[in-house]
């Protein structure tokens, strides 16, 4: 494939949302992408805040591999030791209470209203419910 064909089948098949940038990306290395045309570009955007890993870490690699093998996804109605330990390495290192993890930008812009909600209301003001945002900005796939 090139990456006009992969634009041309994106174009076609994949809903229209938001623009694209006009880079079909094949494969990457660490923070270097390359596309079916074999134009290398550095990872600014790495996934948009989701996967900021790189590609192709042998560690990273090894590491989802092996947790693959096990349980390559589990609901959070069940317990797990990796969601376990991860929370309190997060916990540990940032100095928070707990952490919350989610599967997308806007469950986290969800979970950030809900808490800040929650807070003022705990704390006797209910009231306090409004949320400042910028007009323009991308908060996730949510109204």
């Amino acid at each position: 494939m090139t990456n006009q064909d992969v634009i041309q089948l994106t174009d076609e098949y994949i809903l229209g949302t938001y623009k694209r940038f006009p880079v079909a990306l094949e494969h990457g290395e660490n923070a270097t992408l390359w596309d079916f045309d074999g134009k290398a570009y550095f990872d600014f955007a790495s996934g948009i805040g989701v996967c900021s890993l790189g590609c192709g870490n042998e560690n990273w690699l090894g590491a989802i591999t092996t947790q693959a093998k096990k349980l390559p996804h589990v609901s959070n109605l069940f317990y797990t030791e990796p969601a376990a330990t991860c929370a309190k390495t997060l916990v540990e290192r940032s100095g928070m209470q707990g952490v919350f993890f989610s599967n997308s930008g806007a469950e986290a812009n969800e979970c950030a209203i809900k808490m800040a909600r929650k807070y003022h209301a705990a704390k006797g003001h209910p009231e306090r419910f409004r949320l400042i945002t910028f007009e323009g900005a991308f908060h996730g796939r949510t109204l």
